[in-house]
Order: C-alpha cells, then structure tokens, then sequence
C-alpha cells in the first residue's frame, strides 16, 4: 500500500501538506485492504419482493466448451470469495457472457424475468446536474472508488433463491447484491447516501458508487476527506486504491473533467464520439446520437441540429426488435450530416462554467420555423459566460 499512496500523493508538492494528506490514508489503511471480501454494515440486508408471484425459470443457454470455462473459472472466484453459494432454488436465471471492446469477457445473469415480478424501489437518483452545481466553489475534489460495490452489500437470506442461476450441471445464488437485479441501483443508492449523512449537499455526493468530495481550501478537504473515510471505515467499505483519486485541483467525474469552476466533456469520452465511423444500422446511429446529447448543454442548438438522426430512434415493438435494429441502412442526406455536424462541433473546446448561486444569471434566447434555442449566462467580472445551452425542436 505504501506505493500507492505515494503515488497518489505525488502531486503535492508542498512536504508539510503531502505529509498531512499521507497520514490520512494510512489512518484509514483498512479501507484498501481487498485481500479478502467484506460486507457492509448496513440496517438492513437488501431484499427482493416478488409478493407471491410464483417463482420465474428459465434454462441455461448452451455454451460453447471455451464459454463453459469461463463460466467455470468465474463461478469457481464467485464460490471461494463467497460471493455465491450452491442452491436448491426453484428459481433460475441464465448466465450471459457478453463481451467486451478489448475482447475481455463479462459474466453476467439475465434477471430479466426475476426483475418483471419484483415491486419497484422508488428511491430518488441524484440529478448529475444538480450534482455539478454543487462544486462551484471548490478547488480542491477526491474521488473515490468502492471496490466490487453491489458485491459489499449483503442480500437478505430470505431472497437468496431467487438470485438462483444455473450451469449445465449445477446450480447457485447469491449471497451478496448481485447486477442486473431491478433494484440495485436505488439500493446501493440509499446505503451510501444514508452513511454520508448530512455532509451529502456540503462536501460529498454519491451518484451510485460515484462518490465525491469537494472543498474550497485544502486544509477544509483535509478534514472532509479524513471526515467521509471514517463514514466508509465505519460501515466496513472497501475502496479500490488505484481508482481513487485523491485531493486533486483537477478531476474527472460522471463523464466530464472539472477545474476552477469550469465544466468540460471528458476528453476520453470525446474521443470515442469523434472517432465514431459513419453509422451502417439503426442502432448504430441512434446510439451515436443519444451518446453525444449526453453533453447537448455544451452545444448551441443541439435539438434542432441532432433531429434527422432521432428518425432512427426506434419507437415501436417492431423497431425494437434486434433484427430490425441490425438491418443495415444508408444514411440521408440529412441525417449524414447532422452526423459530421456534431463530430465537427465535438472537436472544439466546450466549456461551461458551473453557476455560482451568488451571481445573477442572463438568459438569451433564438428562435425560428424549426427550433427554439437559450443560452443561461452569469456575469463575472471579466464578462458573461455561459453556463448551459439549451435547445428544443
């Protein structure tokens, strides 16, 4: 551990300060000890209410041998953390391996059927907006990253069976929150946002396992830091070390880099969307469209220069349909270039600066025959600059 905590303190370059920071994470060295599987101390153990509906089955896919392995060699990981155990469920859920980009392979359970009989948790998801306009008077952030989160949360013993999955020849379930379950989300959502307390909206926030936190001097985030890993000691949390990033000036977070109350893209994310070939299915340019809206706040007219390639948002059963999505199409005119439009506006600096609740705020507005258009600006004392762009066809 002493090397990575050297190498996450490297970018203080003040001894005295380093030092300080240093011993912080060495006080709470507990948090990084991954060598084996630990639960959370929550209230209560996550459950799945199915009420009594009858237990959902469906039977293993068949598999070639080389998949049969990697399933083997996952479950065999699964059993000895712990993180599985063997069954005698009615239920059962099939195991799906999808792969990856880099050609890794990703273990999986289709909870599919278990999730359309399980009553909806309703606990609130935090706006990522509403987060970011949180940071504007920060400068210095840590964040940080839960090891193998959901697998920390225990899953009441009760509602075992019904994680229940199957091999050709054996069958298991979990112990711990499993992916995929309908409710994961707001669960892990609830535990952390019940152990960060009264510091969430003062200097921490958690979007799932995305947790934050921000000061504007460092000797505040020293005591913030020191303040939210005694939370997570407490609830016997365990953190990745090598994912963290720790009393930084500059970060990246849910997909955007932040510095000095500025607000950018991230630049990896920004990439992927540039480098994007030209989409030859439905579901190809659908889903370079709906990827880069994810940033439309830092485009002047997004709506109305994105509408030709939201014809190919599919809005039927039919359309939906795997092979409808995978038939191959010929862009319009249009639609191709809207396309090189927005890859050509990704190539630029957007930036935004994140609102400050003691400026006033300037609102501009365009509009014609195919869209209605804003820009939301503060005035600082070097001018206006716009904090969010808005757009709609």
């Amino acid at each position: 551990m002493r090397e990575q905590v050297e190498q996450l303190t490297q970018h203080i370059r003040d001894d005295k300060r380093r030092q300080k920071l240093q011993q912080i994470l060495w006080k709470h060295g507990k948090l990084f000890d991954v060598r084996r599987p630990s639960i959370i101390k929550a209230t209560v153990h996550h459950a799945i209410e199915t009420g009594t509906h009858p237990p959902t089955y469906t039977s293993p896919y068949r598999v070639s041998y080389k998949d049969e392995q990697i399933q083997r060699d996952e479950i065999d990981k699964l059993l000895k953390q712990g993180i599985i155990e063997e069954s005698i469920s009615p239920w059962s859920s099939p195991i799906v391996l999808v792969r990856k980009k880099d050609g890794s392979v990703r273990f999986c359970i289709d909870f599919r059927k278990l999730n359309n009989v399980t009553t909806k948790d309703a606990f609130p998801m935090p706006r990522i907006d509403d987060i970011f306009d949180h940071l504007s008077q920060a400068e210095y952030y840590t964040t940080i990253d839960f090891k193998s989160g959901y697998f920390q949360v225990g899953l009441d013993p009760k509602d075992r069976s019904k994680t229940a999955f199957s091999t050709r020849d054996q069958h298991y379930q979990f112990t711990v929150l499993p992916q995929g379950v309908t409710n994961g989300p707001p669960a892990f959502q609830r535990i952390v946002s019940q152990i960060l307390g009264p510091t969430r909206w003062q200097y921490s926030l958690a979007y799932l396992d995305d947790v934050i936190i921000y000061s504007p001097t460092f000797d505040q985030h020293l005591q913030h830091l020191d303040d939210i890993l005694n939370r997570l000691n407490d609830a016997n949390f365990r953190l990745n070390i090598n994912k963290c990033q720790i009393a930084q000036t500059a970060i990246d977070y849910l997909g955007h880099h932040i510095e000095h109350s500025n607000i950018r893209p991230n630049a990896d994310n920004i990439r992927a969307l540039v480098e994007t070939q030209q989409p030859t299915t439905a579901k190809e340019a659908f889903r370079f469209v709906k990827a880069a809206e994810y940033y439309r706040k830092f485009i002047p007219g997004f709506s109305t220069i994105a509408q030709p390639l939201h014809q190919y948002a599919p809005t039927t059963k039919e359309q939906r349909s795997k092979k409808s999505q995978a038939t191959p199409i010929t862009l319009s005119n249009d639609a191709l270039d809207a396309f090189n439009e927005l890859k050509k506006i990704l190539t630029n600096d957007l930036i935004l600066r994140i609102p400050d609740q003691n400026l006033s705020f300037k609102i501009q507005t365009d509009a014609s025959k195919i869209g209605i258009g804003a820009v939301l600006m503060q005035t600082h004392p070097h001018g206006d600059l716009p904090v969010a762009y808005l757009s709609k066809k």
